[in-house]
């Protein structure tokens, strides 16, 4: 009682700090996106790369580029989301002020010695483009043009922006690049720019829509691969129902005959299936602390996908510089308790004692994977001086997260999963002494059936991963997240259907091993989307260097086991379910 009154509590005290926090962002909102006339409009100078290469970035004063004369700023916040993601706002200097034209005027001179001009010239080659930022929407430039018939190098000096506004918003911004210049030893280059403003009958809320590309995610092939998944879906969906209403009710009918033959006949006969492992079906998993703490984390990680997916169909999160990853932090931190809930009643269940070393693995089981790619991946980023390199002021907050907000709800759901759902309720007793596992065909060994397990869930959604894929590492906003939802459902679906049937087979082999084999046939389908990425980054990108491919094999591995640990949950909660289901309709002796 005592465990239970701490956890409420606690629970209390945390949901009211939450409610204040969120009230005080509301009210202290800085950014509402509203000028007058002639109030200062600031242009933020972001990042510079290589095209081919969209992670590897580098501040845009990284180049020998010059800034204007003007110093001071109104106000920046920057949030964690955007620290995270390499986003490094630098004033531009320039002057610029709501609905105030600015002919053609220069602001800055850059002076072209050997360094300079190498560090344009390699810019050049490499086709390099940068990023700025007025009032968030973002605008691309290139750095300059390479003629290769004369083997000559130019670079763009002036920078023409068209921006339109509504009432009291902006709601267009273009930028032209102009005057040409060549690249030369001892030159002086001056960098020009100019304001034009004009009225729009663009509304604030539709401003994004230009960056969006309807034709490529809303592309035929899109609407055919869902329509191939729902097929796919109504296909397993019957195949499973065969299995449990014809084969599953011939296994009672000869299960009820069995029941009338005496024992010395049942001795002597040739019982075989699914029922002769019930006294061993319900023996906790080998490894049941690791097990427990998968299945906490995945339930976790399913919840988060499918709060923060319907977060961004309301929201449209993908607006917003960060915004997107800053909500999941956010939703990942205050769910945390649903970890801890069914990580600790499924130790408790298995007979778990150690519930403190299960608690703090199934905290930190995600968030050390991901901090040590990011780790690793860091000290890339800071060799080569890009700025995805994360702050330390970033590392200590994502620190302080996961021990004073992640670990003590992660607490809180364990102790109340140890509590409310912590005993054993199973159908069936445990043998003290397991049942020896029968020699069988080798389609039906768990790794066999493990790799088959993958293929139909991948199939499901591989269509929509190469969508995902070209938003994320080309140059693409997604924001076809109905789509994204649907598909999540459907692959949902797929791997519950595949995951009983690949149970059934393994009971009925009289192999009574299936929590970590429907786990892992289910979660297959991550190391397939794995092997996808590889096809994809070899003949859909153009990517090169260490750090870039270190960035995507590295963040694909993440994805690729959260996305595992995802579908294996799934497959569990779908083969468990079956598993009682059977074995609670059979009468055993």
């Amino acid at each position: 009682m005592n465990t239970k009154r701490f956890a409420m509590d606690y629970l209390k005290v945390f949901v009211s700090f939450l409610v204040i926090h969120l009230t005080c962002l509301v009210n202290g909102d800085e950014h509402n996106h509203l000028y007058k006339s002639n109030e200062e409009v600031v242009l933020w100078m972001n990042t510079v790369g290589p095209y081919h290469n969209r992670q590897e970035t580098y501040t845009y004063f990284s180049l020998p580029f010059c800034a204007g004369p003007k110093d001071s700023i109104s106000h920046y916040h920057e949030t964690l989301g955007e620290a995270l993601q390499g986003v490094e706002l630098i004033h531009s200097g320039l002057e610029m002020h709501f609905k105030e034209d600015i002919s053609k005027v220069p602001f800055c001179q850059v002076n072209l010695d050997d360094n300079k001009l190498k560090a344009f010239i390699y810019a050049v080659r490499n086709h390099y483009w940068y990023q700025m930022y007025i009032d968030d929407l973002p605008i691309w430039g290139i750095v300059g043009e390479l003629d290769e018939t004369n083997n000559k190098y130019y670079i763009w000096t002036h920078k023409k922006f068209d921006i339109g506004f509504n009432d009291h918003h902006i709601v267009d911004v273009n930028l032209t690049s102009e005057t040409k210049v060549e690249l030369k030893v001892n030159t002086n280059i001056e960098f020009t720019y100019e304001m034009n403003w004009k009225e729009s009958p663009i509304i604030y809320k539709d401003r994004f829509n230009k960056y969006l590309d309807p034709k490529f995610f809303q592309h035929r092939i899109h609407w055919f691969s869902i329509f191939n998944s729902f097929m796919m879906v109504i296909f397993l969906v019957g195949l499973v129902s065969m299995i449990l209403l014809r084969t599953v009710r011939k296994d009672y009918a000869r299960y009820s005959q069995d029941e009338e033959v005496d024992a010395m006949d049942k001795d002597l006969g040739d019982e075989y299936g699914w029922k002769q492992v019930h006294g061993d079906v319900f023996r906790p998993a080998s490894y049941p602390m690791l097990f427990s703490a998968i299945i906490g984390c995945g339930h976790h990680i399913t919840l988060v996908t499918l709060v923060v997916i319907t977060f961004t169909i309301i929201g449209d999160l993908y607006t917003e510089r960060g915004s997107l990853l800053g909500t999941s932090i956010f939703v990942y931190a205050v769910t945390s308790p649903v970890n801890g809930y069914f990580g600790g009643a499924l130790y408790a269940k298995m007979g778990g004692r150690i519930w403190i070393r299960q608690m703090l693995l199934s905290a930190f089981l995600l968030p050390s994977l991901v901090c040590g790619m990011a780790f690793l991946i860091n000290f890339i980023a800071i060799y080569y001086h890009a700025s995805r390199a994360i702050p330390f002021g970033s590392m200590v907050a994502v620190a302080c997260i996961c021990v004073f907000v992640i670990l003590p709800l992660t607490l809180v759901g364990t102790l109340l999963g140890r509590n409310l759902s912590g005993q054993p309720d199973y159908p069936c007793r445990v043998n003290a002494v397991p049942r020896p596992i029968p020699e069988k065909k080798w389609f039906m060994e768990p790794l066999i059936i493990t790799m088959l397990g993958g293929i139909l869930p991948f199939g499901s959604i591989f269509i929509e991963m190469y969508f995902i894929f070209t938003s994320f590492w080309a140059y693409k906003i997604y924001y076809v997240y109905g789509f994204m939802l649907l598909v999540v459902l459907i692959l949902m679906v797929v791997t519950v259907c595949v995951t009983i049937v690949c149970t059934y087979f393994l009971l009925n082999a009289e192999d009574y091993r299936w929590q970590w084999t429907s786990f892992a046939a289910a979660a297959s389908t991550a190391f397939y989307v794995y092997l996808y990425s590889f096809y994809y980054f070899m003949f859909k990108t153009k990517m090169y260097g260490l750090f870039q491919t270190a960035f995507y094999f590295g963040y694909m591995a993440l994805f690729s086991i959260a996305l595992g640990i995802m579908c294996g949950t799934v497959g569990y909660i779908g083969a468990h379910a079956f598993v009682r289901k059977i074995y609670t309709t059979v009468k055993i002796d």
